[in-house]
């Protein structure tokens, strides 16, 4: 299935957290914290302003993004576990 995000709206996939801490020790699936870090699989094409003008997404797919904790709407497409959420809701883009 094929999916395209509308308005400013991106698709995003979690990137897995570690698995071990500095010191070596194993940390178990449920004390793992939600990943803040991921990459964007879709953008839709971008806001429109209040002269109906499109303002294109500052991200593209492929780009890695930090986003809040509880950002998005999480969902499943093709058995993948994503994140639908807003631009606005990203933080920025890691280079």
């Amino acid at each position: 299935m094929k999916f395209q995000p509308l308005h400013d709206r991106v698709l995003v996939k979690r990137l897995e957290g570690e698995s071990k801490t500095a010191g070596g020790i194993i940390i178990p699936d449920t004390a793992k914290e939600k990943p803040i870090e991921g990459e964007v699989i879709a953008v839709g094409p971008g806001a429109r302003d209040e002269s109906g003008k499109v303002t294109p997404l500052c991200v593209a797919k492929g780009d890695r993004v930090l986003f809040g904790k509880w950002s998005g709407t999480e969902v499943k497409l093709n058995g993948e576990d994503l994140l639908i959420m807003k631009e606005s809701d990203l933080f920025g883009i890691i280079a």
